[in-house]
């Protein structure tokens, strides 16, 4: 259940983010989620790849600062309060959401989030029959 993102920091200037993507692309890596978030000076891009190991590696070697991070991804339907429903019980629990960012498809939304206890989170989640994806249904969505 545990999805390897990575976590890419990038100076907030033109051509860096194409730079990435096309590094990416031409490794074959696709890119399922994305988020960015910046500051006047640099960015933290977060994304969800096919093959994270892969990508790591050829952004390391095309001297980007780069890390693997732990998130998971909980699915509920898409509609209004299904996510609050989703939180309560980690609020109940006192488990912090270090950052999240979402996607819908259809019927469905896909939520990936990075607490401070993954492993908690998991194991909160699955008692609660909040569905959960695997990390290759997520990297081949």
């Amino acid at each position: 259940m545990i999805i390897k993102q990575l976590s890419v920091f990038l100076e907030n200037k033109a051509g860096r983010l194409t730079e990435l993507t096309g590094i990416l692309g031409n490794a074959g890596i696709n890119m399922t989620a994305l988020s960015i978030a910046d500051t006047s000076e640099f960015g933290i891009i977060r994304v969800v790849v096919s093959d994270p190991e892969k990508a790591l590696q050829i952004l390391k070697e095309h001297n980007f600062s780069v890390n693997l991070t732990d998130v998971v991804c909980l699915m509920t339907e898409n509609q209004p309060g299904a996510l609050a429903r989703a939180l309560e019980l980690l609020s109940a629990e006192r488990i912090s959401i270090e950052y999240m960012y979402a996607f819908s498809i259809g019927e469905r939304a896909f939520i990936i989030m990075k607490t401070e206890d993954i492993n908690r989170t998991i194991e909160l989640l699955r008692k609660n029959n909040i569905e959960l994806l695997k990390a290759d249904e997520l990297y081949n969505m």
